[in-house]
């Protein structure tokens, strides 16, 4: 069941509602683009490394620290866009940092590319805070679920384009530099679409404000719950770029196809995130009750032995990452007011992070000393988080609904 305070979209008018869906398309254009860009880098993140001479537990490390520092910075970074309102700035700088992705062709060692990969990380930290806020505006005149997913299907069209630029710089060249090269075109494109949507709504809060909906400033007592889920959940779910390295070094999927599996979760990410975004406004947060459950059957084909279940757990991952780029961004805008919202984006995303950052660090460990541990491992931290979240969708939507009666 929806909170009662969220308006009905049909008392919106048809201009707000067409505004709307002018500036999602285009921040989804600026997105398509950077996830080209990123994305078609952190699909090789794996292999690239291992070619460069690291090792699973390097490649786990640098995937989860840069998430970690990504998602780290979002915590100062959300504090500096709700109290500068620089929401634009941010965002500008954020995206700008994408620049060091296609620097990584003149990588001679594991170590500068490490250096690239966590720079890129960093430019995500800086933005993503007052990205997500500037959305959460615009989305509340469509549904917020809705919004958030359009955004997130027009993100997985550029990583699903990304990938494909490497495997065919691969299959054309045998290494995966041509392909980094070939980056700085969507990077100049993302640019100037961005420069476009910043002039089309300089002053997004007065979208939210004009249309008469906001998000509840639940206690923060009553979210430490869901901040709890949000953690064993990550620490149990693995990088793409761990699953990668498994991939490459059994053997079990080509170097030259392991970008196209990514591609193919990432196309899956975009048609759930479509489902679930309408899911979740229509009845609330126990669609994200899916992520857990999907979660926990994840290891067993991603860490195996045939090339089938490698693409299935490609298609799993990628639908997981689906229900929670769609459903955690948007439950946090419909959970607080707009004048903390970038802080709360970035405590969210930071315990999001420093999880994954930390589930890493275990799973490369535990690869190295045995699969069936890793398997283990992710299976079990899954089964934990299913029954907090179920405590914490109550604690949220019954704090939810006594805001809304006062």
């Amino acid at each position: 069941m929806r909170l009662s305070y969220m308006a009905p979209f049909s008392s919106l008018s048809a201009g707000s509602r067409r505004k709307a869906y002018t500036v999602i398309l285009l921040f989804g254009t600026v997105s398509l683009f950077g996830d080209i860009i990123y994305e078609g880098a952190r699909s090789v993140a794996g292999p690239y490394l291992y070619i460069l001479g690291g090792s699973a537990f390097v490649v786990a490390f640098v995937a989860g620290f840069g998430e970690f520092v990504g998602y780290g910075l979002r915590l100062v970074s959300g504090y500096v866009a709700d109290s500068t309102r620089h929401y634009w700035a941010l965002t500008f700088i954020g995206y700008g940092m994408l620049i060091a992705v296609p620097f990584l062709a003149l990588a001679g060692s594991w170590e500068i590319a490490a250096v690239l990969y966590i720079i890129e990380r960093m430019g995500k930290g800086i933005r993503a805070p007052a990205k997500d806020a500037i959305l959460s505006n615009v989305t509340v005149s469509v549904g917020r679920g809705w919004g958030f997913a359009i955004h997130e299907a027009m993100d997985q069209v550029g990583a699903i384009a990304g990938p494909l630029i490497f495997s065919a710089a691969f299959l054309m060249q045998g290494d995966y530099r041509g392909g980094f090269v070939l980056l700085l075109i969507p990077f100049f494109l993302m640019m100037a679409a961005l420069c476009i949507t910043r002039m089309k709504v300089p002053v997004p809060e007065a979208m939210e404000v004009a249309s008469g909906t906001s998000g509840k400033n639940l206690p923060s007592r009553a979210l430490v719950p869901y901040g709890v889920f949000t953690a064993l959940t990550m620490v149990g779910f693995a990088v793409f770029p761990l699953i990668a390295f498994h991939y490459s070094s059994t053997d079990i999927v080509p170097y030259a196809q392991i970008p196209l599996f990514y591609a193919i979760a990432m196309g899956t990410d975009a048609v759930v995130a479509l489902v679930a975004g309408r899911l979740y406004d229509r009845h609330g947060l126990i669609i994200l009750a899916a992520a857990p459950v999907v979660s926990i059957v994840i290891p067993f084909f991603a860490f195996g032995t045939s090339y089938w279940s490698a693409l299935l757990a490609a298609m799993l991952w990628g639908s997981v990452m689906g229900i929670q780029e769609t459903i955690l961004r948007a439950a946090v805008a419909d959970y607080t007011a707009v004048s903390k919202r970038g802080m709360a984006y970035g405590i969210f995303n930071t315990i999001y992070g420093a999880s994954w950052f930390g589930g890493s660090l275990l799973l490369g460990w535990a690869y190295e000393v045995s699969i069936p541990l890793a398997i283990a491992f992710m299976a079990v931290m899954q089964c934990i988080a299913l029954p907090v979240f179920f405590y914490a969708r109550g604690v949220m939507e019954k704090g939810g609904r006594r805001g809304a009666a006062v």
